[in-house]
């Protein structure tokens, strides 16, 4: 990774974690067999990659956008409107990621050219209003993108569980569409995690945490301001399109609930701060552990309630009831920050040194 992109991730705890992270996200439809865990295994990694473009955002140029789950949203509705438009061939997947792509990129330019000589607070509230503007436009424009009930599609025929790859099963589990189009994302999704390391280290990366540091500074020195946060602002917007495509292509579907959802925004705010801002690493981190809570937390808990109960300790129990789920991953969340306030890649780094 160090080869390929010039940020290693400094470290022996954090590498072997990352290491894990990565090789049994590379192993999940074969180490934990079922829709569930697969889709689970999906979303972790549509997630990394969503919330490493708002990292290089946040952490690494020091903006505060909430305009992220639009650009999500554009890549999403830009694969869904060309595959139920065009049929599911490549060309219509080609055609839509193209079309989200531009769209994604005059809008993140739009806003960078005319919102970032403002202050930070300001900003956030421009992204903030265009963000809702975009999904309430999304939802009134039915006969283009499904309104509140959103795209359904179809996807090339080798991506869909009815094909096979093999006709035996490999390592007790059938290779079917499903299976390749689970690794067609997360493919894409290490080749674009990559090419964000590689721009982060790059001297426009070094210029950018310059920004963030000391903007007067960074101005006195020759530098752009405003041009150097418009383009990070543009590849941000980018990347988060792709994201926005994968997910659509993995779901089949796109609509406003899981594109351009201010909840879902929400949760990228909750992974880059549990992950670590300004490292790039936190977002695997920060996906992987939120997902997973989100999950099978609930799960996890339901046993506890079900043993504590049958110990004869019902008081106890009650701390655990399943319905109260949500406010353990509050609290998982407060305890996160206390305990790891740089994140948890932050805090590994710092244990790290001499």
């Amino acid at each position: 990774m160090m080869i390929l992109s010039g940020g290693a991730p400094r470290g022996r705890i954090l590498t072997a974690v990352l290491v894990t992270i990565v090789v049994l996200l590379a192993l999940a439809p074969f180490l934990f067999p079922g829709s569930k865990p697969l889709n689970v295994a999906a979303k972790v990694c549509v997630y990394a990659l969503l919330v490493a473009s708002y990292d290089l955002l946040i952490g690494f140029t020091g903006i505060v956008s909430f305009a992220h789950t639009m650009f999500f949203g554009i890549g999403s509705y830009g694969v869904a409107i060309a595959l139920y438009g065009m049929g599911a061939g490549w060309l219509a997947i080609f055609v839509g990621v193209l079309a989200a792509l531009v769209v994604a990129a005059a809008l993140a330019l739009a806003i960078g050219l005319f919102s970032l000589r403002v202050q930070t607070i300001f900003f956030a509230m421009v992204t903030l209003a265009v963000a809702s503007a975009f999904a309430v436009l999304a939802s009134q424009l039915s006969w283009l993108t499904g309104g509140e009930d959103g795209r359904t599609f179809q996807i090339p025929a080798v991506l869909r569980p009815g094909y096979k790859l093999l006709e035996q099963p490999l390592f007790g589990v059938d290779v079917n569409g499903r299976i390749l189009a689970y690794y067609l994302l997360f493919l894409t999704v290490v080749a674009l995690f990559l090419v964000m390391l590689r721009i982060v280290q790059s001297p426009f990366g070094r210029v950018l945490q310059a920004i963030r540091e000391n903007p007067f500074r960074a101005e006195a020195l020759g530098f752009r301001i405003i041009g150097h946060r418009t383009l990070a602002n543009v590849l941000a917007a980018l990347f988060a399109a792709l994201a926005g495509a994968l997910n659509a292509l993995w779901l089949r579907y796109a609509g406003p609930d899981t594109s351009l959802s201010f909840s879902i925004m929400l949760d990228i705010l909750v992974m880059v701060v549990i992950g670590g801002m300004g490292t790039l690493y936190g977002a695997i981190v920060g996906a992987a552990v939120f997902v997973l809570a989100q999950n099978y937390l609930q799960t996890l808990m339901g046993v506890a309630f079900g043993a504590l109960n049958a110990a004869g300790v019902p008081f106890i129990a009650g701390f655990f009831n399943p319905d109260r789920w949500l406010l353990w991953l509050g609290a998982l969340f407060i305890l996160s920050v206390y305990f790891f306030p740089a994140g948890i890649v932050g805090k590994l780094r710092a244990e790290s040194q001499p």
